[in-house]
């Protein structure tokens, strides 16, 4: 059964769909980034510093340049709605809040100081996204006078624009839809490595569950976590089922980049290996 989406044409419903997904793939990054960076300050202190510059790097190049687009061409056109302003007003103080978070965690002198700022700015974030999916978007989309696939469009090309953002721009062309995609795929397009049994040094890997992970970020949450990965070093993913969509992407993503070791084969969880070469 499909999802009814109340827009004023279909090209505003569709971009609204859009956005959503967008968001899904910043909001699974942030997470992927973050959760490696949490189980390699315990696992692995010189893998967390790496995980630490990566994350903030990301902020800077994808996190803060969206909510800065977003507050250019999007909020102005719902902040003249009478019952949208003091909404909008409050996600703007939202911006400063993720933006001051950032400063901190870039600030942060180890990976371990940054933990606790890198756990609330995905808190925050997640939180955020969630007022402009579940009212922001959809009143926009529902006023007629107001030209959301264009806002939307222009939003995106402010982004594209930017040279700080070039590399987000190249990864969201690889991601476009993979985090909504389960579709099975033939098992000799997503690999890229080797099969096998697994031995015990996962013990000391930054490791991945993904089973609780709601599935419309899911697969962006292992792409976070995989762009975390530090050359050389590996990450172990749990996930309730055999992943081969999901490898199918990282390897169409990252063509010859990781190697795929599984640990365990079901019934209640999928273990592998996942190793950056």
């Amino acid at each position: 059964m499909s999802e009814l989406t109340l827009a004023s044409t279909p090209e505003d419903a569709t971009a609204l769909r859009s956005a959503e997904a967008h968001h899904a793939r910043l909001a699974g990054e942030l997470a992927g980034r973050v959760k490696m960076l949490l189980t390699a300050v315990d696992r692995d202190p010189s893998a967390a510093e790496k995980i630490h510059a990566g994350l903030a790097a990301f902020c800077d190049r994808s996190l803060l340049p969206h909510a800065a687009a977003e507050e250019a061409e999007l909020y102005p056109a719902a902040h003249r709605m009478p019952e949208a302003r003091l909404l909008v007003e409050s996600l703007i103080g939202e911006h400063r809040c993720l933006a001051t978070l950032v400063d901190a965690l870039r600030a942060a002198p180890t990976a371990a100081d940054s933990a606790a700022d890198a756990r609330a700015l995905q808190v925050l974030f997640e939180e955020h996204l969630a007022k402009e999916n579940g009212l922001v978007l959809p009143l926009l989309a529902m006023t007629p006078d107001v030209p959301l696939a264009q806002l939307l469009a222009d939003m995106h090309h402010r982004l594209a624009n930017d040279s700080s953002t070039q590399g987000a721009t190249q990864d969201q062309h690889h991601e476009e839809g993979h985090d909504m995609d389960e579709r099975q795929t033939d098992e000799s397009g997503g690999c890229g490595g080797v099969c096998g049994c697994g031995g015990g040094e996962e013990d000391n890997e930054p490791r991945l569950d993904v089973r609780d992970v709601p599935h419309a970020i899911r697969h962006a949450t292992v792409f976070g976590a995989l762009d975390a990965v530090p050359a050389g070093t590996a990450m172990v993913l749990v996930a309730p089922h055999d992943p081969l969509p999901l490898l199918a992407q990282i390897e169409q993503r990252s063509p010859g980049v990781f190697s795929v070791e599984y640990l365990e084969r079901g019934p209640e969880a999928w273990r592998l290996r996942l190793s950056h070469r």
